[in-house]
């Protein structure tokens, strides 16, 4: 028996999110004695990516049907070839919508967003965050078999090298639901959800042109930018930076919020942060009780500072 992993790419190119999920998987299958089974659709990366991560077998779907993402037809694409009782898919955007697909096709289980390896297999049960991250569970699956989505950053990626095997399965899937009409995709910045340090801005900015200061603090860094709702919904940044309980929900080791009032909608996507430092002009402001390290003061002052501290600390 094997545990299974969906191992997602993203223009056939593996993420962290992937190896993220065939560590678990892999962690998983240390307590069962099984061994790990990676299942990716139209990758060009290499196979050995995911053995370095415990992967014993990669199953790589070629189906020209399926290059446009479509969660049915993903999801059938995996019904068709995970036959094991424990399947593990990343929490990102995509693998999060063909989780609950193949969780209704196999009538299994689903446990979602959980960040450690399960106390037990048998029943499986597994901590996972709940409340919008305000708090966690110990979360019991009932049905024969379950699937998983890991929390991103939770767990983390963790070698496990192993000398794997390769099989390449040829699908034909009818994927007529989905119709793409346009495609965009940024590029040259670093996922939001995989980032592990991320420079976050709000309203306190005063207006899009001071987001250089921002950006400046994030390339010295290597972070990511993020920015509050209200700062996406007014134009300055794009929707695609949003954080929150409407926008995306990060995880990052550190988390830098400049100019942020600390509204509970956004303390809902940030609050997994390992480390949370928060720079506001407001003493008051609510965010500082969420805070590790606070700094009352001028953000026009304050980052164009701290961002020449670090150069010069790195130089």
């Amino acid at each position: 028996m094997a545990v299974f992993v969906y191992a997602e790419n993203i223009n056939g190119v593996y993420k962290k999110a992937a190896f993220e999920a065939v560590s678990y998987a892999k962690a998983i299958a240390g307590k069962t004695g099984d061994s790990v089974t990676a299942i990716s659709i139209n990758p060009t990366d290499s196979s050995d990516l995911l053995y370095k991560y415990g992967a014993d077998k990669v199953v790589n779907v070629k189906d020209a049907g399926l290059k446009n993402f479509s969660a049915k037809a993903y999801a059938e694409a995996v019904n068709q070839i995970a036959d094991g009782n424990i399947i593990v898919f990343p929490h990102t955007t995509d693998a999060s919508s063909v989780a609950p697909m193949l969780a209704i096709q196999k009538n299994y289980s689903l446990i979602t967003n959980v960040i450690d390896v399960p106390e037990s297999t048998s029943p499986f049960q597994v901590k996972r965050k709940a409340f919008s991250g305000k708090g966690f569970m110990h979360a019991k699956a009932d049905a024969d078999g379950v699937i998983v989505t890991v929390s991103q950053n939770a767990f983390g990626v963790k070698e496990n090298a192993v000398s794997g095997s390769e099989e390449v399965k040829e699908l034909s899937i009818a994927n007529e639901d989905t119709k793409v009409i346009n495609h965009e995709q940024s590029s040259g910045k670093l996922d939001l959800k995989e980032a592990e340090i991320v420079v976050s801005a709000g309203r306190g900015m005063k207006g899009p042109e001071n987001w250089g200061m921002i950006e400046d603090l994030a390339n010295v860094l290597g972070a990511a930018t993020a920015c509050s709702k209200p700062v996406s919904d007014i134009g300055w940044r794009p929707h695609t930076e949003h954080v929150g309980q409407t926008g995306k929900a990060i995880s990052p080791n550190l988390y830098i919020a400049v100019g942020i009032s600390g509204a509970i909608q956004h303390l809902a996507g940030v609050n997994s942060s390992k480390t949370i430092v928060v720079i506001n002009n407001d003493a008051e402001a609510p965010f500082f009780k969420s805070a590790d390290y606070g700094v009352v003061g001028d953000a026009f002052q304050i980052i164009p500072a701290l961002t020449e501290k670090i150069k010069a600390l790195k130089a």
